[in-house]
Order: structure tokens, then C-alpha cells, then sequence
């Protein structure tokens, strides 16, 4: 060995410690605050993945999960992933080569919805509005009667990246309508806002551990009706993915004690996932939903005091997650940065085609709480005069 690489590997070695983070307030679009209450289920000691206690934590977590989303689905489970994952098992078990999907794009996570069909051998057929308004459902409509051989309607339920709420229920009737399934991003609103699977038609929902739900990130909740499950059973061809192939992962995540092996699942995360449930469940959703909507009446009085504007329209504007524009003339990376520094604060930047725009200020599970929205407004205030 040379002795530069000698030395080089020495003064790595002094360096390695034991990382210990700085408590942050975070404010951004996702991670959001983790409860202690979450943090300690997680330091609970360590089962076999097919240990019969954890098989009972397993049937808990999805009968919990079936309370969040309001459905009664059987093949409702938190997938060992994150919510990407969850996006890609709905596409990967429902699309197959040859199938149109109309996509409402209307942000960011639109256009990841167009890269999973495409990628799945489907025909994306997209509808672009504006970002930062609503899917135009007149558009849908329009595109579902010219393209009568549409299988999918697949949208953003709470679009993350412009802090907007899509029109679901009426999305799913238009679907319904046109007998097509539909495909829903539901990774920001699980928990934050009114949401309905068996009362809106859901076929197919994803959603992330990490947002409204507060859990640590690396779980995506999925849900499958009935009809999108004869869907799986019947395709043509093998669903791409090995690991997403609901055909698979039903036989480990399925009912009764007798449970085939598939993959490990990060056991630790699932007893955090669990516990992240029953703190929802204890609270209720519809009080979850108002304490979201409450929050954010406060937060966005206290922008306003301070001089800065929201940019969404409040018919359709996300309580969870707050977008802000940038004043003329204010540094978007050095006032979160001192934020981050000097207030332990983090917001999130713009996304897609409002980066350096708008700041992204989240409001969601744990960290929708008066003494965080006293501590935004309070450091933005320093930060900005």
C-alpha cells in the first residue's frame, strides 16, 4: 500500500464516531417530524420476520391501514419500500405493454406517473394543466371519449410539488364512468386530508410512511380492489417486477397464521409503521383532517402578517402542505440555509418548474402543531427583515 493511501485511510479511520443528528423542526414537503412515541416502537427488540407475534403485527398493521384508507380491500399492506416503490407496484402489476393510461400531470409527480407506463410498455396519454391549478376534468373527459379503449385514469390525489388538491372523487366517477380503473398518488394526503377508497371507486392507491402518517420513511401503503386484483390475476404477461408482483407478495402478507416467505421485511420500520397507525387511529381521522385544516388557517394568517403570499388557490389548496412564494430580490438557497443553521429549521425549495419560485412549507402529522407554526413564522420573520 502507498503511503498516501496509508495515511488517507488512517485519518478516515480517527474520524468515524457514532453519528448523532441535531433535533430539526422539519417543515419541508417530506420526512415530517417522528414522535417519540414512533422512535421508541422502533427500538423495541428485534423478531424473526416469520415469528408468529410478528405475523399478529403484521394482520394489525393492515387492519389498520384499511381504517386510514376507509376500505375494506383484502389486498391492503404496507410494502417494504418507499412510496416510489408503492407507485411502481400499482403501475408495474396493473399496465401492461400495449395499455393507454390517461395521466393527469399537473406537477411533478404527474410526470413520474407518464415514466412508469411508458416504462411498463404502455401508451401515456397525458393531460397538462398548469402547475399550480387543478386536473381540468372537462380535459379528462374529453380524452376518455376520444381513446374508448382507455384501461387507466391514474392522478395525483395531493400534489406535492405545487401544494395542490385534485378533484379524486370526481376523477374516479369519470373513470368509472368509462369503465377504466384508476391509479392514485395518494403519498401526501393519507392522513391529512379527507380520503375515501371504497367511497370514491379507488382501484389502485400508494401512499408513503413518512408524510401525514409521520412514520419514519421506507413503507409505502397500497390498497387494491377487488376488480384491480381479477386485473393482476388475469394479465397476459409476468408483472416486470419480481419484488412488486402482488401475486407474489399476497402469499407473505396475506390472512392466517401460515405465511409463505417472500422477502424479510424491515421488522423494526413495521413496528414504527404499526405504531405510527394507532396514533391515527387514537386521534380519529376526521379529527386528524381538521387539526391539518386548522393548522394551516394559522400558518397562513401568519405568512400573511409577515408579508408572504401563497400561491394556490384556497379552494384547492393543500392544508399539509403550504406553498409560498418568494419575495423579489430574497436568496431561495441562503434563507433556508440559515434557517437550517441558525434555527434547526428546514423548508422545502421549489420542485420541477418552480424551483427558485416558491418555498414548500410542510404541515404534516406530528409536525402539525402550534409550536412549530409559532417557530416558521417567528424565524422566517428574523430571516427575511
Amino acid at each position: 500500500m502507498k503511503a498516501s493511501t496509508q495515511a488517507s485511510t488512517t485519518a478516515f479511520t480517527k474520524s468515524l464516531s457514532t453519528f448523532i443528528p441535531p433535533e430539526r423542526t422539519l417543515m419541508g414537503p417530506g420526512p415530517s417530524d417522528v414522535s417519540p412515541r414512533i422512535l421508541n416502537a422502533m427500538a423495541r427488540p428485534t423478531l424473526g420476520h416469520l415469528d408468529p407475534l410478528f405475523i399478529e403485527l403484521m394482520d394489525e398493521t393492515k387492519n389498520l391501514l384499511q381504517y386510514a384508507f376507509k376500505t375494506e380491500n383484502a389486498l391492503t399492506m404496507p410494502i417494504s419500500a418507499p412510496g416510489s416503490a408503492g407507485m411502481e407496484a400499482c403501475f408495474v402489476n396493473l399496465v401492461e405493454p400495449g395499455d393507454k393510461v390517461i395521466v393527469c400531470v399537473n406537477g411533478v409527480f404527474g410526470l413520474r406517473m407518464v415514466e412508469n407506463v411508458e416504462r411498463c410498455g404502455g401508451t401515456a396519454i397525458t393531460i397538462h394543466n398548469t402547475w399550480g391549478e387543478q386536473t381540468d376534468l372537462n380535459a379528462v373527459e374529453d380524452a376518455l371519449n376520444a381513446n374508448r379503449d382507455v384501461k387507466v385514469v391514474a392522478f395525483v390525489h395531493a400534489e406535492t410539488s405545487t401544494g395542490v388538491r385534485n378533484e379524486a372523487k370526481l376523477l374516479c366517477e369519470l373513470a368509472q364512468k368509462h369503465n377504466c380503473l384508476t391509479i392514485v398518488d395518494a403519498v401526501t394526503s393519507l392522513g391529512g386530508i379527507e380520503l375515501d377508497v371504497d367511497g370514491w371507486g379507488i382501484d389502485a392507491i400508494y401512499s408513503g410512511s413518512q408524510k401525514c402518517l409521520s412514520c419514519v420513511p421506507g413503507i409505502a401503503p397500497v390498497s387494491f380492489s377487488d376488480k384491480a386484483v381479477s386485473v393482476i390475476q388475469n394479465r397476459k404477461t409476468k408483472v416486470q417486477s419480481w419484488f412488486l408482483d402482488m401475486n407474489l407478495i399476497v402469499g407473505y402478507w396475506g390472512k392466517g397464521a401460515k405465511r409463505a416467505y417472500h422477502h424479510t421485511a424491515p421488522v423494526n420500520s413495521m413496528y414504527a409503521m404499526y405504531e405510527s397507525l394507532l396514533v391515527l387511529k387514537e386521534e380519529g381521522l376526521e379529527n386528524a383532517w381538521d387539526r391539518h385544516a386548522s393548522g394551516h388557517a394559522k400558518l397562513a394568517q401568519g405568512l400573511e402578517k409577515i408579508g408572504l403570499k401563497l400561491t394556490v388557490n384556497s379552494d384547492f389548496r393543500l392544508p399539509q402542505l403550504n406553498v409560498v412564494q418568494i419575495p423579489d430580490g430574497v436568496d431561495d438557497a441562503a434563507v433556508r440555509s440559515q434557517l437550517l443553521n441558525e434555527f434547526n429549521l428546514e423548508i422545502g425549495a421549489g420542485l420541477g418548474e418552480h424551483a427558485g419560485k416558491v418555498w414548500r412549507i410542510g404541515l404534516m402529522g406530528y409536525a402539525c402543531k402550534q409550536r412549530n407554526i409559532d417557530h416558521c413564522i417567528a424565524s422566517l420573520k428574523t430571516v427575511l427583515k
